[in-house]
């Protein structure tokens, strides 16, 4: 099953991401990487990456699934690691990153945090649905070997320990084995998680939710670790189906429902009391004839009422025609509690069963907003789930928003709610406190909304920087807002962050052509006006693009420069005209 590639192209690259080498093939060394850090004063984390269950999956459903489910995995990887870390495959299932860090820079646990969010949303190849775990062993460079070759065994090794704990493990390297079985916390028997509830191990953290007026804070999700002694911090997608078989769902639930009382408590005795907390809300529980009992007792005996608490379903269990369901949702609402649909799109719930129940809010999981800013389907998609939720009466929020083209995007959609490491990593309760006294977050964005932006923005995309400084020159007495990109990643990120009303693109460009950019922008932002900027050889290419509507009108080069300049003010016509804006600005600079 091993590719013969020497590196994985599993789609064209379209934000800054690493790319995926054959360790000692292609692409720089571990070495290397090393030598260049070494006189850094900085660490280095080696995370060595193992996908669990391919020999199941190979078993049941065939070698040709498992190569697709593995070209998924490449490519969420890659998005998954920033361009500044190094990203290798060592065979079709196993990959090592490295990340260099100096003190209080994202490190290890933290490329791991992000790379486990990068599989809770199941890895789909039709017609089926995999839940896809990693397991990953980390290991330190100078602290635990100072060669690659040392550096990689080390990580190697707690790898191969991580994977004694079950599917999705995660340890760091220790120089001694861990011999004993019983010390696996997950594997053990349950009386571990009663254990872990009393001891303190099982631990809330919180991630802030933001309103898209304003920036303010409005909401934390509570989201379950356990701090382990051997395994480190476990998440809770690595404890729960464990704690499932266990059949301790339910007063885990219970617990992390009371747990999070205490907090918004705690928080309101601050005088923080405008906040809410999201928590999620087991199957197991809410198929209980005595769930509205037992919730209700939470709320009486923590003094904090209903509306404080917002509960997220899965579609799993709504997916599900259990008993009780149906009328404990509408106990809980009707107490003053929020319902949300916590994983809509991800877990096979029909669009009727969706429409049946008395759900307040809707939740874009993080896979649909990858490539949302770049590709016409993922944006179209977002499109329609943020309008299919406002037309049910739901607000919507987006989970895992990482980039400010992301919030641009999402914010000119009518996007209600945001959450995401743009804004913050999940914290503990203690160390969230700070954050929510600030109350707004990233106030240098939402102070300026789209309809403060000048009306006339225009985009100029070329790859020659000497052309855009000419077009600058040019176009700048015009009284145009001027945006400039040399890239086409630039160009999508300044489309999602600005109302763009007329966009000159150049047709010669090394990552894109001109004609797919304008389609690309055709599909996402169809009331742009769309100019093709090209040479006399493009003639042919250009009239077919004009043809099919990717473009407006094509420019050649060398311009005339009252030429270009009345065809963009021509453009800005059409633009305003489209929507139904009156032209009096309209002045003709000469």
């Amino acid at each position: 099953m091993a590719h013969s590639d020497e590196r994985i192209h599993s789609e064209p690259p379209t934000s800054p991401r690493a790319e995926i080498y054959r360790l000692g093939a292609s692409g720089p060394s571990l070495g290397s990487v090393l030598a260049g850090i070494g006189g850094a004063q900085r660490r280095l984390a080696l995370l060595h990456i193992d996908v669990d269950g391919v020999g199941t999956i190979n078993a049941t459903l065939g070698e040709n699934i498992v190569e697709q489910a593995l070209s998924v995995v490449a490519r969420r990887l890659r998005q998954a690691v920033p361009a500044d870390a190094w990203l290798w495959q060592l065979a079709s299932e196993e990959f090592v990153v490295a990340v260099a860090y100096r003190e209080g820079e994202p490190d290890g646990d933290v490329m791991a945090e992000r790379l486990r969010e990068a599989f809770e949303t199941p890895v789909q190849v039709p017609p089926f649905v995999l839940d896809i775990t990693l397991s990953i062993g980390i290991a330190v460079y100078p602290e635990h070997a100072h060669d690659a070759a040392g550096l990689l065994a080390a990580a190697e090794q707690a790898m191969r320990r991580a994977k004694r704990s079950g599917p999705g493990g995660q340890a760091v390297f220790v120089p001694e084995p861990v011999h004993d079985a019983a010390l696996d916390p997950v594997q053990g028997q349950g009386h571990r998680f009663v254990d872990a509830i009393a001891q303190s191990e099982f631990r809330l953290y919180y991630q802030p939710v933001v309103s898209a007026q304003d920036g303010s804070i409005v909401s934390c999700s509570a989201l379950l670790r356990w701090h382990t002694s051997q395994e480190g911090v476990l998440r809770a997608n690595r404890v729960l189906p464990a704690v499932e078989r266990a059949g301790l769902a339910g007063p885990v639930a219970l617990w992390t429902i009371e747990t999070a009382l205490q907090q918004v408590r705690a928080w309101r005795e601050l005088g923080i009391d405008y906040l809410t907390a999201a928590v999620p809300l087991d199957g197991a529980l809410l198929e209980r004839g005595e769930c509205l009992d037992l919730v209700g007792e939470l709320f009486h005996r923590n003094e904090v009422p209903a509306s404080a608490l917002e509960f997220e379903i899965s579609e799993a269990v709504l997916a599900v025609d259990a008993p009780h369901v149906a009328e404990n949702l509408a106990g809980l609402r009707a107490l003053g509690a929020t319902l949300s649909l916590a994983d809509f799109g991800t877990r096979g719930l029909s669009l009727t069963a969706l429409a049946q129940h008395p759900l307040d809010r809707l939740k874009i999981d993080r896979g649909f907003l990858r490539d949302v800013t770049r590709t016409p389907r993922s944006a179209a998609l977002v499109r329609a789930i943020i309008a299919m939720g406002h037309g049910l009466g739901m607000t919507v929020v987006a989970k895992g928003v990482e980039t400010d083209a992301e919030l641009g995007f999402l914010r000119r959609h009518h996007c209600d709610f945001f959450q995401g490491y743009l804004f913050s990593p999940p914290l503990p309760g203690a160390e969230v406190d700070e954050l929510l006294r600030r109350r707004f977050l990233l106030p240098q964005v939402f102070q300026t909304s789209t309809a403060q932006q000048p009306a006339r923005t225009l985009l100029l995309l070329d790859d020659e920087e000497n052309v855009l400084r000419s077009l600058v020159r040019l176009l700048r007495r015009d009284g145009y807002r001027l945006l400039t990109a040399n890239s086409v990643n630039e160009a999508f990120d300044l489309l999602a962050r600005n109302e763009v009303q007329v966009v000159v693109s150049d047709q010669r460009m090394p990552d894109m052509s001109g004609t797919e950019f304008l389609g690309r922008v055709r599909d996402m932002y169809p009331d742009t006006v769309r100019l093709a900027l090209s040479g006399y050889t493009d003639v042919n290419t250009i009239s077919e693009a004009v043809n099919q509507g990717a473009a407006y009108r094509f420019l050649l080069k060398p311009w005339d420069d009252a030429e270009l300049r009345g065809h963009i003010r021509a453009a800005f016509r059409l633009a305003e005209q489209r929507r139904g804006v009156a032209t009096d600005a309209d002045v003709d600079a000469g």
